[in-house]
């Protein structure tokens, strides 16, 4: 399990990360959204011990990660911005990777150069961004590490590719209970692919929850009635949000769906139906209730 508690990170008296506290199970899959700037790449340098944590602490297992060689060979990170050996081809870095991680698997690293398809003999510098992006995502799988940390991993990705590297992804957590963190500034990007979320913003956790957990608590119901009515119709009901049109309600509300329909239908409506929501409008729901611009923040993402 990795554990963050009042971590903090300054660079020129600037919190990168400002007491950022969260508990990554081991087998799930961990989204951080937020945009340039909020904090999720500083927070996998702590992790893996690139940086050094300027107050509280990262633990794996109640182990801290500074100057922790065997927690290092546990986690494979893959940067935003990447790097190979200079005029290294996959099979070089292969070799490479080897001698570092003692749980590398040759036999997996030759079937995914055969699944993404690349030139295991042409050097990397030659690459796409997207083959580059490929052949960093493929050496990481290969190593079979506990921990798997990727950065802004989908970026230069194209569809298909995306939907494989989020399949491999699943099917590795599922298989080892492996754990891995993706970092992202798109919540759509994520929403179909993590156990659970947190948006950082400015260094600070905002919001953490299960996936799950988000979309099944909150509803978006809309309801017609054939008498006049007020909000106060609804003071049964958590409501997160409330506005009216003509005779028809739309209510954002917090609780068991079956719960919200049972009570909802006893106020006799003459239209009652639940509307899909995307994770995104949970976001700003969520966050509204709580006192955060969210519109602001989806601002900043979209400029990303």
């Amino acid at each position: 399990m990795i554990e963050a508690q009042n971590l903090t990170k300054l660079f020129d008296g600037y919190a990168a990360l400002d007491q950022v506290s969260c508990t990554i199970p081991d087998g799930c899959i961990y989204g951080m959204v937020g945009s340039n700037g909020a904090g999720k790449s500083t927070f996998l340098r702590v992790l893996t011990g690139i940086y050094k944590a300027d107050g509280g602490c990262v633990t794996i297992d109640g182990q801290p990660t500074w100057e922790n060689p065997a927690l290092k060979q546990q986690m494979m990170f893959v940067p935003d911005e990447l790097y190979f050996l200079p005029a290294a081809n996959l099979l070089r870095m292969k070799d490479f990777y080897k001698n570092l991680f003692p749980t590398f698997d040759e036999q997996r690293f030759h079937q995914l150069v055969e699944a993404f398809g690349l030139p295991a003999k042409k050097p990397i510098g030659t690459f796409s961004k997207g083959m580059k992006r490929q052949a960093a995502i493929l050496l990481a799988l290969s190593a079979r590490p506990r921990i798997l940390l990727f950065d802004e991993t989908f970026d230069g990705l194209d569809p298909m590719m995306r939907k494989l590297v989020k399949s491999l992804i699943c099917n590795d957590v599922a298989e080892r209970n492996a754990t891995a963190i993706i970092t992202s500034h798109s919540l759509r990007e994520l929403e179909d692919t993590c156990d659970r979320l947190v948006l950082l913003h400015k260094g600070d956790v905002v919001l953490q929850s299960e996936v799950t957990d988000l979309k099944t608590g909150v509803s978006k119901v809309q309801a017609a009635f054939g008498y006049e009515y007020s909000i106060k119709l609804f003071d049964d009901l958590d409501l997160v949000s409330f506005s009216k049109s003509g005779s028809v309600a739309n209510i954002i509300v917090r609780g068991e769906r079956e719960e919200i329909q049972s009570k909802i239908l006893a106020k006799n409506p003459l239209l009652y139906e639940v509307l899909p929501m995307t994770l995104e409008e949970v976001f700003l729901y969520e966050m509204t209730a709580m006192g955060y611009d969210f519109s602001q923040v989806l601002e900043e993402l979209s400029h990303d």
